[in-house]
């Protein structure tokens, strides 16, 4: 109980409360677990929308899926989509297929744990992924049956070639909430989101990816929305429908990739940015000396050569891309931060500013996304306090401190400047937006400002655990 206290303080935003609810519900996993002879598990929310195990349970007379403990590990949404599923809409999900933290497969039932209308948590049990015997298990009554194949006489007949052309997965559900009829997309698409068994004549309440919206239909019964659903994201529409037989009809359109290229653009208009102010800067920087040299010099024909020197630089137009280490999936992230900081002293310390910068703290292997993200975040910490905070000084040091986490690893940069204003500070300058944007969406990190008269501290914090999925068996 006290590694569950332990991990709910330090990860989760769990009450005292219901870290007790919790800590009491992991006294029963062990009997249940050698009841159904099943490993179970309870996994709480981390504050950034994934699910961290706290308490787990092997079965003592049949074998378990793991060979190791798993406790204080992540569940990814990608890789457990059931646990997302139950978190989301806080209803029982069954008999959907995982990737466990040890890269087997196994399929999960899972049960929210709630503390009012709140879900403080989830009770997971879960069985090596035995398809064939699930499936067999899955059989339909022969009342849905017969209800099934009068709808699909209604709703195919000779135009039965229809549902199969449309981009959508298509399902219809009947007064009863049941599934009376899918395409073949729509098959498809809950396989590939974890569904062992076919969706067709089960009830909707099971299978349904969002909450209910009938309460926000408009007056023509139509409802539009998007989810993600593990690593999915999905548009799903929602049409009422005027039968005696026939309830409602759900489109489902898989939109992953078109969201996941938006992402991308996103990001890359952030390094564009970055580029262009760099370039901005460093040409109006010469553009200045070169209009200081024509304002001094009284020879006219010399005034009219740097003039037009000094347009056309202004009229330079580069083009930049943001390179990340090529082919490397892993670097040791101290040798990024030393070569951010050595160029850091090289282009932007001034010549008079006696400047001692130290690289502190632990040393390890990250990938090659973080580690760009991590070096572009660090480089404009550095700048910016090589411009601001040591004006009128000979003398000033910055320590960027490094701090390695089980779930999160931490970098603060501090200087010993002379501070500024955080209140005061523009959301909207580019280097600060550069900082919020990376942090928030490429690290899924939370970034910290403080600052007095005795120097600035930024704090940004990243993940560590990351779940290579090669290789899944």
């Amino acid at each position: 109980m006290d590694q569950i206290t332990s991990l709910c303080k330090q990860y989760t935003d769990l009450t005292d409360q219901e870290i007790a609810m919790i800590a009491g519900m992991s006294g029963m996993l062990q009997p249940l677990a050698n009841l159904e002879d099943a490993d179970i598990f309870i996994d709480c929310p981390t504050r950034d929308g994934d699910a961290i195990v706290v308490a787990e349970a092997k079965p003592e007379d049949a074998p378990s899926s793991y060979k190791l403990t798993v406790v204080g590990l992540l569940a990814k949404p990608e890789n457990e989509p059931a646990v997302a599923r139950t978190f989301m809409l806080g209803v029982a999900t069954k008999q959907v297929k995982a990737i466990t933290q040890e890269r087997t497969r196994v399929i999960q039932s899972v049960e929210p744990i709630k503390n009012g209308d709140r879900v403080i948590g989830v009770l997971i049990q879960e069985k090596r992924d035995e398809t064939g015997a699930v499936r067999d298990r899955l059989h339909l009554s022969e009342q849905s049956f017969q209800r099934m194949a009068d709808m699909l006489l209604h709703v195919s007949g000779e135009n039965s070639w229809l549902p199969e052309c449309i981009d959508e997965a298509l399902l219809i559900v009947d007064k009863e909430g049941m599934v009376t009829f899918r395409n073949s997309l729509a098959r498809e698409l809950y396989e590939r989101l974890g569904y062992v068994g076919d969706i067709l004549g089960q009830r909707y309440e099971n299978v349904r990816l969002i909450d209910d919206p009938a309460e926000g239909e408009d007056s023509d019964g139509y409802t539009s929305v998007e989810t993600l659903v593990g690593s999915h994201a999905l548009s799903i529409k929602r049409i009422q429908i005027c039968s005696e037989e026939v309830d409602f009809g759900i489109i489902i359109r898989d939109i992953t990739s078109q969201r996941e290229q938006e992402k991308q653009l996103i990001l890359k208009s952030v390094a564009i940015k970055e580029i262009h102010h760099r370039v901005k800067n460093n040409l109006q920087t010469i553009a200045s000396l070169l209009r200081l040299q024509t304002r001094r010099t009284e020879n006219e024909s010399t005034r009219e050569v740097l003039s037009e020197s000094m347009n056309r630089i202004l009229s330079i137009a580069a083009t930049h891309e943001l390179l990340a280490r090529s082919g490397v999936d892993q670097v040791m992230l101290g040798e990024v931060l030393v070569n951010i900081k050595n160029n850091a002293v090289r282009y932007f310390a001034p010549q008079y500013l006696k400047l001692h910068i130290a690289v502190e703290g632990d040393d390890f292997l990250v990938d090659s996304e973080v580690a760009t993200s991590v070096a572009l975040i660090t480089n404009e910490l550095l700048q910016n306090s090589l411009k601001y905070a040591f004006l009128n000084r000979e003398n000033g040091s910055i320590r960027i401190q490094v701090t390695h986490g089980d779930l999160y690893s931490t970098i603060t940069v501090v200087d010993d400047g002379c501070g500024f204003d955080v209140g005061a500070a523009r959301n909207d300058r580019l280097g600060l937006s550069i900082v919020q944007t990376l942090v928030k969406d490429k690290l899924h990190g939370r970034l910290s400002i403080q600052s007095d008269e005795s120097g600035t501290t930024v704090t940004f914090d990243f993940q560590t655990q990351l779940i290579d999925l090669t290789g899944v068996t």
